[in-house]
Parts: structure tokens; C-alpha cells; sequence
């Protein structure tokens, strides 16, 4: 049998990257300024750290402005709402993000909730999420933005296929779910509860994974010719980086596959430069 192609999201995100770096140098001619993201950290974590970085990073590369705002861990709640109503406030900010998880002392919701809608890069707000929902003009979460990239990029149609997303977080689960349904597939969510989590994955065309559960998915519980879109992010017994599907038994039989790393992670950072654009845009036209 042929083994699954795999599905390159770091060239698919530098291929992004690259068309983001043209318009923001033609942006820059057009309007006489660059597009401005800000994020905010609060305390030490170190892998909101190293996330932060790649974020900065990819910024600079794309030619986006950055301000990275690093907190102590002990900031008070309105001391992080202060900060983020100033940032709200400032024309010359046009994306804010805020690095999560935040220290326990911080209501997240409330964080989430006080960012500007126009300016909410990740999407998070809930006047974004209901946009999402409506099918209104909204900016849609990075992740899932680009999970629909990812299946866009071998080319086959979501029209009237099976597809089965397992987990139904508000950050991946849920939004991208809604984003298959645009496309007009027939979506099932599966998640903890699901009873013979097997036999429902193994009915999708298009099957997308986001549980943190390294190695829930195995070769015999998904369907010969499957598009899998892995966007787990676990550590296995070596601490070796890798997803929520066992890429081994799974790729097999998939006819697309993701790997982990270079999956879905790259493309986050790349949609993100894409809504820093786009809210750039939406505050020059709005």
C-alpha cells in the first residue's frame, strides 16, 4: 500500500510568510507605516517564552512591527487590564495578544473579554467567536485557520466529505469544526466521552485531532486514503516532541498526514502574521 504524503506546514507557512512579507512592504508605501503587533507575557513560563520568541520572530521576518510587553508574574489583574485599555487605545497598535496560560490570579476569561475586537489577533474575543458562528465579517483563530490551509494545500475538496474532529476546545475544536461545516462537510466532534472513539474516526475523509493525548489515534482507527491533521503537542516517554496521532500505524494508510513537529505549529504563526494584516487593514478601512 502507498504510505501518506506528508503534509509540509513549514513550507506552507514560509510560502505564507513570504506573501505576507510583499503586502506589508506595500503597505508600508501605501499608508507610511508598518502593521504593529503587541504581545503581552505575564511571569516566567518557559514555553510561553520560547512562543513568544518565534512570535517576535516571525514579525520581524514578515516586517511587522513588534512590542513585546513582558509582566512579573505578580501583576495584578488590573494592572494587565490597564495596560491592555491603553494598548486598545493607541492608533498605533493594530494587534494584541496576550501569551496564555496566565498566572492562576488572573481571570483569563476577562483578559480575553477587555482586548478590542478589532484588534484581537487570536480571534478569541467572543464577539469574534459569534462572528465565526453567524458567518459574520470576523478574525478567525490561528489554529484552525490554518488546519483549513493545510487541507487546502493537497488539493481535495471538502465538499460533501466525512469529516471527524476529536476535541472540542474553544481555541481548536470547536472553530474548526465551523470552518469544515463552510466548507460544506458533513462534521461529527468526538471527544473524551465519545463512545468507540474508533468507530467514528474511522468513518472521516477528513479526520483532525486535538486532544493532548500522545498516540490516541492509531493506524486501525482511521479510514484507508483519511486526510489526518495531528495537532497535538505532547512529550512521549523519551521526551521526544509528537502529536496526538501515532504517525507510525497512520501514515500507512492516510493519504495526506501531518507530522509533529512541522505540522500545524508552523502555520499558527503564519496565520497569525495574517491577522495582524488583516486588522491592520480593518482599521485603515473601517
Amino acid at each position: 500500500m502507498n504510505m501518506g504524503q506528508i503534509i509540509d506546514g513549514k513550507a506552507l507557512s514560509a510560502a505564507i510568510k513570504d506573501e505576507v512579507r510583499e503586502q506589508v512592504l506595500s503597505l508600508e508605501k501605501e499608508y507610511g507605516r508598518r502593521p504593529c503587533l503587541c504581545v503581552i507575557i505575564v511571569g516566567e513560563n518557559p514555553a510561553s517564552q520560547v512562543y513568544v520568541r518565534n512570535k517576535v520572530k516571525a514579525a520581524e521576518y514578515v516586517g511587522i512591527d513588534s512590542l513585546k510587553v513582558e509582566l512579573p508574574a505578580e501583576t495584578s489583574e488590573e494592572a494587565l487590564l490597564a495596560r491592555i485599555a491603553a494598548l486598545n487605545a493607541d492608533p498605533g497598535v493594530d494587534g494584541i495578544l496576550v501569551q496564555l496560560p496566565l498566572p492562576k490570579h488572573i481571570d483569563e476569561e476577562k483578559v480575553i473579554d477587555a482586548i478590542a475586537r478589532e484588534k484581537d489577533v487570536d480571534g478569541f474575543h467572543p464577539a469574534n467567536v459569534a462572528g465565526l458562528w453567524l458567518g459574520k465579517d470576523c478574525i478567525v483563530p490561528c489554529t484552525p485557520a490554518g488546519i483549513v490551509r493545510l487541507i487546502d494545500s493537497t488539493g481535495v475538496s471538502l465538499a460533501g466529505k466525512q469529516a471527524v474532529v476529536v476535541g472540542r476546545s474553544n481555541i481548536v475544536g470547536k472553530p474548526v469544526a465551523k470552518l469544515l461545516l463552510d466548507r460544506n462537510a458533513t462534521v461529527t466532534i468526538a471527544h473524551s466521552r465519545t463512545a468507540d472513539l474508533g468507530a467514528v474516526t474511522s468513518q472521516a475523509d477528513v479526520l483532525v485531532v486535538a486532544v493532548g493525548k500522545a498516540g490516541l489515534i492509531t493506524g486501525d482507527m482511521i479510514k484507508p486514503g483519511a486526510i489526518v491533521i495531528d495537532v497535538g503537542m505532547n512529550r512521549d516517554a523519551e521526551g521526544k516532541l509528537c502529536g496526538d496521532v501515532d504517525f507510525a500505524s497512520c501514515v500507512e494508510k492516510a493519504s495526506w498526514i501531518t507530522p509533529v513537529p512541522g505540522g500545524v505549529g508552523p502555520m499558527t504563526i503564519a496565520m497569525l502574521m495574517v491577522n495582524t494584516v488583516s486588522c491592520f487593514l480593518a482599521g485603515r478601512l473601517g
